[in-house]
């Protein structure tokens, strides 16, 4: 089968006109090692190229597309129950309300999502390839996946793909492609959505498919009006929240598929355990501080527990998937603290001070990006400047 494959693509190489090899050279190193190797010099090979690497991603992202896509049934049963309706469609009367029908009815919903972002982000893709006569970029094989996981299960498709476009196009092609955005893609993408169609990214009538749902945060903006509803809020979310049993974006509420991710990531080194501490820390040192000044300030966001603060909506995910993407963090070991401490800090500020935002991951983690640059500038020029230090000491003891 491995050799007949390796006839079909050697044919299409000889058959296909020259300027659409970038397409088949696509779909070529996904399956074989490139053919293209250095003459001279000592190298080091290694299997794990940057088409696999971003493969070991996709597959940490496993559990929050599966847990999702349950979730997005059991979110849509439980409402439909709640309301007294009916559990229409053919999925759920033909498998029940039990576990398949739940997943089975959430991939209904999630699957449509996912083929939009490949498609149209991979269309983006290939035409950039061929213009410029490179084969496809690697990173959209992450991006692709994430773009459905940070949405609501409400969002049209056609404002998916506008998102795609605009994400591919101006964070990343303009810049040189992958390995040049400033920004994160996919957080650019929902941005674009965030901002051009508000009402598909906030209220309660994106996050439950059919019915209303508001998510934990915001419960806690809008439903709390005293420390006795906060107390039984939190007593009410703290598993449900941890367990991801709860309304929310597709692959961000369930902290436990989030960590499952996070430690194949970690043990496999494809992700910075720098970053992810570090932003923890920054959000939880930020949460800790408005858990001391809380109980005399009208905003119930500083007054729950830190950590649930923290397990709540993207904060985990961001923390995994997205302020750790290679390209857009920043790259020296001791930027990475900084970059990661700064994008924890700002997401949980964002989360707690602005009212008409009550999430902030997006927002803190972009900015932050913005910033990766700077921070590796002046840690690269503080180490140049102890380097001369000690030269000039050096130099001046002999």
């Amino acid at each position: 089968m491995i050799k007949g494959l390796r006839r079909v693509f050697d044919h299409l190489y000889k058959t296909v006109d020259h300027k659409y090899h970038p397409v088949v050279e696509s779909f070529d190193t996904i399956h074989f090692t490139p053919n293209l190797i250095t003459k001279s010099g000592s190298h080091i090979r290694d299997a794990a190229d940057l088409k696999r690497t971003m493969m070991f991603v996709i597959f940490a992202m496993i559990p929050c597309l599966l847990f999702g896509m349950w979730n997005v049934g059991d979110q849509h049963v439980q409402a439909a129950m709640a309301n007294g309706a009916e559990l229409e469609g053919w999925i759920l009367p033909t498998f029940g309300s039990g576990f398949w029908g739940k997943f089975l009815y959430g991939a209904s919903g999630v699957l449509p999502l996912v083929i939009v972002s490949y498609v149209v982000g991979l269309a983006v893709e290939f035409v950039f390839g061929i213009i410029k006569g490179h084969s496809l970029h690697e990173g959209y094989l992450v991006s692709g996946l994430l773009i459905p996981l940070i949405m609501p299960i409400e969002v049209p498709l056609w404002q998916v793909a506008i998102a795609v476009i605009f994400a591919v196009v101006v964070a990343k092609e303009v810049f040189g492609g992958t390995g040049m955005n400033v920004i994160n893609v996919a957080l650019t993408a929902r941005a674009f959505i965030f901002f051009a169609h508000p009402n598909s990214m906030i209220g309660d009538k994106v996050w439950v498919d059919g019915f209303s749902g508001e998510t934990s945060l915001g419960k806690l903006a809008t439903k709390i009006n005293d420390s006795a509803a906060l107390e039984q809020f939190s007593n009410d979310t703290f598993m449900s929240t941890i367990l991801g049993v709860e309304a929310g974006s597709i692959g961000e509420t369930s902290v436990v598929a989030i960590l499952l991710g996070a430690a194949f990531l970690l043990i496999t080194g494809v992700g910075s355990w720098r970053i992810m501490l570090s932003f923890f820390l920054g959000g939880l040192s930020l949460a800790y501080i408005f858990n001391l000044v809380g109980p005399g300030i009208d905003n119930y966001y500083m007054q729950l527990n830190p950590f649930h603060l923290l397990f709540l909506g993207s904060f985990m995910f961001g923390m995994v998937f997205m302020v750790t993407d290679p390209v857009s963090a920043a790259q020296t070991n001791t930027g990475k603290y900084i970059y990661g401490f700064l994008a924890g800090f700002l997401s949980i500020l964002i989360r707690v001070l602005n009212p008409a935002y009550p999430e902030g991951v997006m927002l803190g983690i972009l900015i932050a990006n913005v910033f990766a640059p700077t921070i590796d500038h002046y840690v690269i020029q503080a180490n140049i400047n102890k380097r001369k230090k000690r030269a000039k000491l050096a130099a001046t003891a002999a």
